[in-house]
């Protein structure tokens, strides 16, 4: 059986030594409410709308006061995000399971959103690499971080790789908040549909924790769960409060779920290496788009219209190009 804290905390936007010191205290309120395993929302070290702040808070992964943070994590797990800076001063969207006292595994955030009032990729720069990670937990554990599981690869990737333990840290707006149905407000809703599906197609257990507070006159929902590998909800916290909620699992339950479900076992991981093969081939011209009008150029998937043949008056109007080239790329 394993406790999992959920950290719906509402950290102070720059405010990083204040928010340190809140995570130290978490750390020993979930210790002693004898939880293994604390998960902090996305940003919890710095706030979620930092834009050019976000230079002044970020850390490189030696830095002293991240080492001291894990250093807390002796005898428990913990997941951490903050504002990494790399060694060739990149800002990125970070998270970073520290457990016995050392930092184990960063994710760096891959989908960066920019639609919306979101803008992260003008001040961000993307991470490169999906991976699950064993854990003292005894389970692989992935780490996303929001955005991450609106990408369908994201929850699947971790899950091939071993992660029976998905976590997805966030910070969720609550946009239309009047807009309420039988499940609360409409941004929970859509969160609470994909892991729900997360968890039962890749037979894990799936750990959302978003946080509350205002950044910026930006409203966070909270609305924290965990979810069973049968796709089940185990806790639902509540939204916009604040709090530091205690949720038992038990862990066998993924060995029983994917014995009775063998959908990971079934999944075609050769079809699927070949098939975005030829997509990314396609994509880039080096290969004919099964999927493109005669003519098309190389890498475009419409041909475009030429000149008109002359009409029979032979007007130089009719040998005339009557309507603009149209190019147009296809969404996929």
């Amino acid at each position: 059986m394993l406790r999992i804290a959920l950290a719906q905390i509402a950290p102070r936007l720059g405010a990083l030594d204040d928010n340190l010191a809140r995570h130290h205290e978490v750390l020993e309120e979930a210790r002693a409410g004898g939880a293994g395993l604390v998960v902090f929302p996305e940003l919890g070290l710095t706030g979620y709308q930092l834009q050019d702040l976000a230079a002044e808070v970020a850390m490189r992964l030696d830095d002293p006061r991240l080492d001291r943070l894990a250093a807390a994590t002796r005898g428990i797990s913990a997941a951490v995000s903050f504002v990494e800076e790399s060694g060739d001063h990149r800002l990125f969207i970070a998270a970073a399971l520290m457990e016995d006292g050392e930092i184990r595994h960063v994710h760096r955030k891959v989908f960066l959103p920019t639609y919306g009032l979101f803008d992260e990729r003008r001040f961000f720069a993307a991470g490169e690499v999906i991976r699950a990670v064993p854990s003292r937990l005894g389970v692989g554990v992935g780490i996303a971080i929001c955005e991450d599981f609106w990408h369908l690869q994201m929850p699947q990737l971790l899950a091939l790789d071993g992660a029976q333990l998905l976590l997805n840290v966030s910070s969720s707006p609550g946009r239309d908040l009047a807009a309420r149905n039988d499940v609360g407000l409409g941004t929970a809703t859509s969160w609470r549909t994909l892991m729900r599906t997360y968890a039962q197609l890749t037979t894990s257990f799936v750990v959302f924790v978003n946080r509350v507070g205002v950044d910026e006159s930006v409203t966070f929902w909270g609305g924290s769960e965990v979810i069973a590998p049968s796709g089940e909800p185990i806790f639902s916290a509540p939204f916009f409060d604040e709090g530091i909620h205690l949720v038992d699992v038990n862990l066998e339950d993924v060995r029983r779920e994917r014995i009775a479900l063998p959908l990971l076992r079934d999944e075609r991981l050769e079809l699927q290496v070949r098939e975005l093969g030829r997509i990314v081939w396609e994509r880039a011209g080096l290969a004919p788009d099964t999927t493109a009008e005669p003519g098309a150029e190389p890498g475009l998937d419409v041909a475009p219209i030429g000149p008109l043949r002359d009409r029979d008056d032979g007007s130089a109007a009719a040998r005339s190009v009557e309507e603009p080239i149209r190019l147009r790329s296809r969404r996929r």
